[in-house]
């Protein structure tokens, strides 16, 4: 069953998430994390806690096997996760290598600090789906790279190595070698020198010309997304974010997710979406399944079918 493991390595807490293949942040999981916090808060013999996935993913969001079910929406949610971890009385570190994309960069952002391998992969993919980051992610990602490289992000979906934000706001450190043994010895830095628990929310999200930047990608975005509603609704959330309060900016995140997910371009594109995975699924032939090591094929015809069977080989 995913879970969150919660050891203890002197006065650090380590909450490791654990549900293969990318830590999606199922029910059982979300319920390890805010147990895990739970248990750093009433322990008085640790300072600091870290967070950290596994070497393919710290987490690639939502586990997309409860889509539809009401453990997708059951509580603790992930907007009550990243409170539970924003509001911890004591420093909360995220160790991130791997896949660190919508929702699971959603609650690094949550986390006091962050650090980083060079090669992670971060993105907030959710257009893609027809929607737009639903827990903070259009509030959030503004305050820590800026309006315009934030709003590119999230319209596009693109992944980013995280070596690109080295210097920015987003990540404390990016670090080479053992990522958890680096965690730790950050962690240990943040108590010892008594830093202060450094909450997203609370820096302003800031563009020179908003109103010129917002009236320009309305209509740039506009244009190029014809019919999908999506896109034009990040445009939105993230212009909140710079010109609202940050709970404000987040009704405006919330009521977008929502709507979108009614919109029958939402419910294609995730139809589509699991369509393409089930292909990759044969019913009687499970995963264990023994397989030939082929080293060569020959096709012979190169008409359509023949070409497209050589290609797919290639």
């Amino acid at each position: 069953m995913s879970t969150a493991h919660y050891d203890v390595n002197g006065n650090i807490a380590v909450i490791r998430l654990d549900n293969p293949p990318v830590n999606g942040l199922g029910l059982t999981l979300r319920q390890g994390i805010v147990n895990g916090i739970r248990t750093a808060e009433a322990d008085d013999a640790v300072k600091a806690v870290v967070l950290i996935g596994s070497d393919r993913a710290f987490s690639g969001g939502a586990d997309i096997s409860e889509f539809g079910s009401d453990k997708a929406s059951a509580e603790p949610n992930l907007n009550t996760v990243i409170n539970y971890v924003e509001t911890s009385r004591k420093p909360v570190i995220a160790a991130i290598s791997g896949a660190c994309m919508g929702g699971g960069l959603e609650l690094a952002l949550g986390c006091h600090y962050r650090i980083a391998k060079p090669d992670a992969q971060i993105a907030l993919p959710e257009v893609k789906l027809g929607l737009l980051p639903g827990a903070g992610g259009t509030q959030r990602l503004p305050r820590v790279i800026g309006a315009e490289h934030a709003l590119n992000m999230i319209v596009s979906g693109s992944v980013v190595p995280a070596k690109q934000f080295k210097g920015s706001a987003l990540f404390d450190e990016i670090v080479d070698g053992e990522l958890l043994d680096a965690a730790i010895a950050y962690a240990t830095k943040v108590v010892g020198e008594n830093l202060p628990l450094k909450k997203v929310r609370e820096l302003r999200a800031k563009h020179p010309n908003p109103e010129g930047f917002f009236m320009f990608t309305q209509n740039t975005v506009g244009a190029m997304a014809r019919n999908y509603p999506a896109p034009l609704k990040c445009v939105e959330a993230v212009k909140a974010a710079v010109t609202m309060p940050f709970d404000k900016g987040m009704e405006v995140e919330r009521e977008a997710f929502v709507n979108l997910m009614q919109t029958p371009e939402s419910r294609a594109l995730r139809h589509a979406f699991f369509s393409e995975r089930l292909t990759s699924k044969i019913a009687d032939v499970p995963s264990d399944t023994p397989v030939r090591d082929i080293k060569s094929v020959g096709v012979i015809g190169g008409g359509t079918m023949g070409t497209g069977i050589s290609i797919n080989f290639l």
